[in-house]
C-alpha cells in the first residue's frame, strides 16, 4: 500500500466513525427534539427549520437551538414566537440542556414532570403563556435552576415546599396566577435567592419569618394576595424591596400602611415555622449528584449505554490509532469552527463581558450561556399592560429590545462604561442606525415599585421635548436581567464639570465668556421648560440640578439630564442621590425643615451654577456668595478668562444668582422671570 493513501484511509474511517457516533448520540437528540417541535408547534408555522435530517448544532437548521463545545443541546431559545401548542415530556430527553427560553407565547397544558429531569437546567423561562394545572413539587430536584421565570399563566394550586431546595436559585417569579395556600417557609433557606415576586395570586396565611434568613434576598413582593396575621419585624430589612398591600388580614408593628394588631392576632406573634431539608422528605433518591452529572455532560454523549458501543468501533481501528487522533483533532476543531455561537453571560449577577471576553468565558466553561436573540414580540412588561391601543403604540414608538442594547454596548463592554454610581451605570452605544447615545442601566429594584407609576414615569420622560434637555429616545425593560435601560442621544463634550476647576491656564477646555452666557441661558431655558405646565403633563421639579447633570453636545449647548428620572426611582434611591447635591451646596436650605422640593428648590441649584461656571470651580466658598450679594464680581471671576470679557453682563449674572440663592424662597424669581431677565439684560 502506497504510504500516501494511509492519511486518506484515515481521514474516512474518521468521518465513518463521526458519523457512526453522530448516529448513534445525535439520533436521540433530534428524536426529542422532533417530539418537542411536534407539541410546541403542531401546524408547523414556526419551526419548519427543525426536521429529522437537519443538524441541531449547524447554523442553517433548527432556529433557536444551540449546543456547547460537546455538540449537545445547551440552550432552546422560541420567547416570543408565537407557538401555540404546549410542552411535551419529551423534552427531558435533552439530559444537557442549560437553558430553556419559551416565555411570550400562548403554550397551554401543564408544565410536564419530566422537565425535573434536567439537572443540568439553570435558566427556565415560561412566564407570560397559558399554561394551567400545578407547579410539579419534582422542580426541587433542578440543583442547577438559577432563574425560574413562571408569572403570567394559569397556575394554581399551592407552592411547593420543595422549591427551597433550590439552592442555586436566583430569581423565582410565580406573579399573576392562581396560586392558593400558604407561603411554603422552606423558602428562607435558599442562600441564593435574590428576588421573590409571588403578588397577584390568591396565597392565604401568614408571611413566614423565615424569609428575613435567606442571605441574599432583596426584593420580596406579595401585594394583592389574601395573607393574614403578623408581618414579621425581620422583613424590614428589605426597606423599599418588599412590597405587601392589598392584603386586608395583614397587621404589623412597624408598618405605617397596616393596622396595628390586635389580641387575636398577637396570639401567633411568636410561632416560627421550623424548617429542615429534609422535612415531610422520605424521598433523597431525587437529589441530583452534581459531579456525575457534569461528567456525564462533559463526554462526547450523554447516555452511558453508547459507551461500549463506541469502544467496540474504535477496536477496529487500533492499527491506526495515531493517524486517526491526528485527523480527528483536526476534523473536532472544524467542527467547533464552523459551529459559530456567540456567548456571553446572561445571569442576574453584575458581572459583564466584552465580546472578547465571552469568547474567552465559553473557551473555558463546559457550560456556556448562549446569547438570548430576544424577538421584537418579546416584552417582559407583559404582565403590566393593559394592552389599550394607546399603550400598544406607546410601546411600539419607544421599546427597545434586549438584543439592540447588547449590540449598542458591545455586550455592557468596559470599554464603552461612561459612568458607574451606586444605582445605575451609563454605557456610550452605537445603533443599528449609526446614531451615538447613551444607555443608562438602573437596577430594577432601584425603581418604583408600583407597575402603574413606573410606567406613567416612563411616559412623562418620553414627552419632555426641548432643545436643552436630553430627550429620551426608548427604554427597555429586562426582568431576566433586573435591568432597565434608558436611551438618549449622546453629549460628545461630556459633563459641564468637566470644564471648571482648571489649574492649566492652556487646557483646551477653558470656556470662553460668550460660551459660558451661552451655556448659562441654555440651563435656565431647560428648567424654565420643566416647570411650565402643559396640557399633556404637569410642571416637573427636577430636584437635582449640578453641573454634573449638565452635559455638553458638539455645539457646545447645554443638555441637562435625568429630567423627571426621580419619577422613576423609589424614594430611599432618590433620597441617597440628593447627599450629594447636599455636599456640593446645591440643596437649598428649605428642604432641611420641610423635607419638601419645589419650584423655588430649581431656582436656588440654578444659581449656584451661574457662579460655578463664573467662577471656573466646582466648590464655592462663602466668600463667593458673599461677594456675589455684594457684587464684588471681579473678586471670584475666573482668572482663565484673563479678562476677557464683559463686565455689564458679569454685574448682571451675579445680581441674578445673588437673587437666585436667597435664603427665603418667597424672595427667589421664577425661572420665567429669570429667563426673561437673562434675555433682557444679557443680550
Amino acid at each position: 500500500m502506497n504510504i500516501n493513501t494511509i492519511p486518506c484511509i484515515s481521514f474516512i474511517l474518521v468521518l465513518t466513525l463521526s458519523s457512526l457516533t453522530k448516529h448513534i448520540n445525535g439520533n436521540a437528540e433530534v428524536k426529542a427534539l422532533m417530539e418537542l417541535k411536534s407539541s410546541l408547534d403542531p401546524d408547523n408555522e414556526y419551526l419548519q427549520s427543525w426536521t429529522d435530517e437537519g443538524d441541531p448544532c449547524s447554523n442553517d437548521s433548527f432556529e433557536g437551538v444551540a449546543c456547547n463545545l460537546h455538540l449537545k443541546v445547551a440552550n432552546i431559545s422560541l420567547q416570543g414566537k408565537g407557538l401555540t401548542g404546549s410542552i411535551s415530556p419529551a423534552v427531558a430527553g435533552l439530559k444537557c440542556l442549560s437553558g430553556l427560553y419559551l416565555h411570550y407565547n400562548s403554550l397551554s397544558g401543564v408544565i410536564p414532570i419530566e422537565i425535573s429531569n434536567l439537572t443540568e437546567l439553570s435558566d427556565l423561562y415560561l412566564n407570560v403563556n397559558n399554561l394551567s394545572g400545578v407547579i410539579p413539587p419534582q422542580i426541587g430536584n433542578m440543583a442547577s435552576l438559577q432563574v425560574l421565570e413562571l408569572c403570567c399563566n394559569h397556575l394554581r394550586g399551592s407552592i411547593p415546599k420543595e422549591v427551597g431546595y433550590l439552592q442555586k436559585l436566583n430569581v423565582l417569579t410565580l406573579q399573576y396566577n392562581r396560586l392558593t395556600g400558604e407561603i411554603p417557609s422552606s423558602i428562607g433557606n435558599m442562600g441564593m435567592l435574590k428576588r421573590l415576586d409571588l403578588s397577584f395570586n390568591h396565597l392565604s396565611g401568614k408571611i413566614p419569618g423565615q424569609l428575613a434568613n435567606a442571605p441574599l434576598l432583596e426584593v420580596l413582593e406579595v401585594q394583592n394576595n389574601k395573607l393574614s396575621g403578623l408581618i414579621p419585624l425581620g422583613l424590614k430589612k428589605f426597606k423599599g424591596g418588599f412590597h405587601f398591600g392589598n392584603n386586608s388580614g395583614l397587621c404589623g408593628v412597624g408598618y405605617p400602611s397596616v393596622r396595628a394588631c390586635n389580641s387575636w392576632d398577637d396570639q401567633n406573634i411568636n410561632q416560627i415555622e421550623p424548617f429542615s431539608p429534609a422535612e415531610n422528605s422520605t424521598d433523597t433518591k431525587h437529589v441530583p449528584l452534581n459531579a456525575k452529572i457534569h461528567a456525564d455532560c462533559n463526554q462526547t454523549s450523554c447516555p452511558r449505554s453508547s459507551k461500549m458501543r463506541r469502544i467496540a468501533l474504535f477496536g477496529g481501528i487500533v492499527t491506526i490509532t495515531i493517524v486517526v487522533v491526528a485527523v480527528g483533532l483536526l476534523v473536532f476543531r472544524y467542527r467547533r469552527r464552523k459551529q459559530k455561537i456567540i456567548i456571553t453571560s446572561h445571569s442576574i449577577s453584575d458581572d459583564r463581558f466584552s465580546a472578547t471576553d465571552a469568547k474567552d468565558f465559553y473557551s473555558r466553561s463546559a457550560s456556556p450561556l448562549v446569547t438570548l436573540e430576544y424577538s421584537n414580540k418579546w416584552d417582559p412588561m407583559a404582565c403590566y399592560q393593559i394592552g389599550s391601543s394607546d399603550s400598544d403604540n406607546f410601546l411600539q414608538r419607544f421599546k427597545f429590545n434586549l438584543e439592540e442594547i447588547e449590540s449598542a454596548t458591545q455586550y455592557f463592554s468596559e470599554v464603552n462604561l461612561l459612568g458607574k454610581s451606586k444605582f445605575s451605570s451609563v454605557y456610550k452605544g452605537i445603533l443599528k442606525d449609526g446614531s451615538f447615545v447613551a444607555i443608562k442601566s438602573i437596577n430594577i429594584i432601584s425603581c418604583k415599585s408600583e407597575e402603574v407609576e413606573f410606567m406613567n414615569g416612563l411616559r412623562l420622560l418620553t414627552s419632555l421635548r426641548h432643545e436643552n434637555l436630553a430627550k429620551l429616545r426608548g427604554f427597555c425593560c429586562s426582568m431576566g436581567r433586573g435591568e432597565c435601560f434608558l436611551i438618549h442621544d449622546f453629549a460628545c463634550n461630556g459633563s459641564l464639570s468637566r470644564y471648571l476647576d482648571i489649574v492649566d491656564g492652556s487646557s483646551n477646555h477653558i470656556l470662553d465668556w460668550k460660551t459660558r452666557i451661552s451655556i448659562i441661558t441654555g440651563i435656565a431655558k431647560g428648567i424654565g421648560y420643566l416647570h411650565r405646565s402643559e396640557t399633556n403633563r404637569p410642571s416637573i421639579v427636577h430636584q437635582n440640578i449640578s453641573v454634573e447633570k449638565v452635559l455638553i453636545d458638539q455645539e457646545f449647548n447645554p443638555i441637562i439630564m435625568d429630567s423627571g428620572l426621580v419619577k422613576l426611582l423609589a424614594d430611599d434611591i432618590v433620597f441617597s442621590a440628593l447627599k450629594n447635591s447636599a455636599a456640593l451646596g446645591y440643596m437649598a436650605p428649605e428642604y432641611i425643615t420641610t423635607g419638601r422640593f419645589t419650584e423655588k428648590s430649581d431656582v436656588y441649584a440654578f444659581g449656584v451654577i451661574i457662579l460655578q461656571v463664573l467662577s471656573g470651580k466646582t466648590i464655592l466658598s462663602a466668600s463667593v456668595r458673599q461677594q456675589a450679594e455684594t457684587g464684588n464680581y471681579d473678586e471670584f471671576i475666573d482668572p482663565n478668562l484673563n479678562g476677557n470679557l464683559s463686565k455689564l453682563e458679569a454685574a448682571k449674572l451675579s445680581n441674578i444668582a445673588s437673587d437666585c440663592i436667597q435664603e427665603n424662597p418667597e424672595c427667589r424669581p421664577t425661572m420665567k422671570a429669570v429667563i426673561r431677565d437673562l434675555s433682557n439684560q444679557i443680550f
